[in-house]
């Protein structure tokens, strides 16, 4: 029945959703990927690498947002926008050692990737593991 829930609505249609909103910093410029890297040795660093004219990253990038639930301070996530820094992502994959995808999220702890993923396995990451 929950399917049918999501297309038709649920008995709970008139309660509040709460409104989830990750504190993105966007990732514009090569140079922050040292800064990524340097803060990544205290606090854990998130990427998540998105593709605005893909239906599937868009749908991965809502189910992402909707999973959300830190306090201000456990990890900085940042946003990289492919399309519009095509250079930045490129460096991104040959800095961090991973291959591209899109999308994919990475984690980096202590200078260096320590969890990457790509479409739907994006959500089966527990980010927590890494705090």
């Amino acid at each position: 029945m929950g399917l049918f829930n999501n297309l038709f609505g649920s008995k709970n249609e008139g309660e509040e959703k709460k409104e989830t909103k990750i504190p993105w910093i966007a990732l514009t410029s090569i140079e922050q990927l040292d800064e990524i890297e340097r803060k990544s040795l205290t606090t854990p660093q998130v990427i998540f690498k998105h593709s605005t004219t893909c239906g599937i990253s868009r749908m991965v990038l809502n189910m992402f947002t909707q999973n959300y639930a830190f306090e201000d301070g456990q990890m900085d996530f940042y946003f990289l926008d492919l399309h519009s820094y095509r250079q930045v992502s490129d460096e991104t994959g040959y800095k961090f050692q991973v291959m591209h995808q899109s999308p994919q999220l990475l984690v980096i702890k202590n200078g260096g990737v320590v969890v990457h993923d790509s479409h739907g396995a994006i959500t089966d990451i527990n980010l927590q593991k890494y705090l």
